[in-house]
């Protein structure tokens, strides 16, 4: 699985468990006052997983993994940089 099939899967599965578990926890007899923080737990738990454990890494060429190189590359001018450069 590539890296952006994994962020589709978490950008789905934070609602889902936000509203999964605090739904479960409920039916179960939990109060909702226990319940939501409970299911936020989770969610966030998910979201620290994508940015720390399975964070978005640059590559050697100083792409993101998982972007399309023809779409993402805006090649500079020299001449562009050098008149940025002057005017200051």
């Amino acid at each position: 699985m590539d890296m952006t099939g994994y962020y589709d899967y978490v950008l789905g599965l934070i609602p889902a468990a936000l509203l999964g578990v605090t739904a479960f926890l409920s039916l179960v007899g939990l109060s909702w006052t226990a319940a939501v923080p409970a299911g936020a737990l989770v969610a966030a738990g998910l979201i620290a997983h994508a940015m720390f454990v399975r964070g978005p890494v640059v590559d050697e060429g100083g792409l993101d993994r998982g972007v399309d190189r023809a779409a993402s590359s805006s090649p500079v001018s020299a001449s562009s940089s050098s008149a940025a450069a002057s005017s200051d």
